[in-house]
C-alpha cells in the first residue's frame, strides 16, 4: 500500500490544503493519506494561538469525506523538536510493509538537501512534490534528478494551486470577513462556534 504523509500547521486548514491532498492522492498513486498537524511551539504565535485539539478537529471536518484520508494526532502529542525524519521513522515502524510518501510543496524540494538527515528521509519515504507555480518545472526537475541520483524516489505532480494562505485566512477571520470559498463550511462553523481567530480587544 502507498501511504502519503501530509504535514503542516493547518492553522486553519483551508481549501488549498484539501485540493493539494486530493491531487497528491489521485496523481501520486496513493491509497491513503495521513494528515499530520504540526505541534506549534509557544513562541510561534504570540496572539490568536489555536490549540492542537482545535486544529485536529478542523482537519477532521475538512477531510472526513475524502476516501482514504485520515488525521493523526501523533505530532501534536509529541514534545520537543518536530523533524520530518523523526515522524517518518515512527510511521515506518507502524507501517513496515507499506511504502511511505512524503508530500511537499515545490519550495521544499529545492531546499531539501539542507534538511536534517535528508539522506535518511530518502530511505524512509519517496517524495511527492506538488508543482504549484508556472515556470518552476525545469528547476524542480533538476532538483528531483539530484535526489534520484542519490537513490531517492521523487514524483512531480503538476497542479493549478488555489492561491490561499492560512495567514490570509486568519487576517480575514480576525476582521469578521467572509471566508466563503476559502474554508470548508464545517470548518467555518467550527471556528465561529469556538470564537477562534477573533481580533483581541484592547
Amino acid at each position: 500500500m502507498n501511504i502519503g504523509i501530509y504535514g503542516g500547521t493547518f492553522d486553519p486548514i483551508h481549501k488549498g490544503h484539501v485540493r493539494l491532498l486530493k491531487m497528491a492522492k489521485e496523481h501520486g498513486g496513493l491509497d491513503r493519506v495521513i494528515v499530520l498537524p504540526d505541534r506549534i511551539p509557544p513562541h510561534k504565535h504570540a496572539e490568536n494561538l489555536v490549540s492542537g485539539e482545535d486544529r485536529l478537529a478542523m482537519c477532521r471536518l475538512a477531510v472526513g469525506d475524502i476516501d482514504g484520508a485520515e488525521v493523526s494526532d501523533w505530532e501534536i502529542r509529541r514534545e520537543g523538536l518536530s523533524y520530518s525524519v523523526i515522524t517518518l521513522r515512527h510511521f515506518h515502524e507502524v507501517y513496515p510493509d507499506d511504502r511511505l510518501w512524503f508530500i511537499m510543496g515545490s519550495d521544499m524540494l529545492t531546499s531539501f538537501r539542507k534538511w536534517y538527515c535528508y539522506s535518511e528521509i530518502l530511505t524512509l519515504a519517496g517524495l511527492i512534490c506538488m508543482t504549484r507555480y508556472e515556470g518552476d518545472d525545469d528547476k524542480l526537475e533538476a532538483a528531483a534528478e539530484v535526489l534520484r541520483a542519490e537513490g531517492g524516489e521523487v514524483r512531480l505532480v503538476n497542479m493549478k494551486a488555489l492561491e490561499i494562505s492560512s495567514s490570509q485566512v486568519r487576517a480575514l477571520l480576525a476582521e469578521g470577513g467572509d471566508c466563503t470559498g476559502l474554508l470548508d463550511e464545517r470548518v467555518t462553523e467550527y471556528i465561529r462556534s469556538k470564537g477562534l481567530y477573533r481580533k483581541q480587544e484592547g
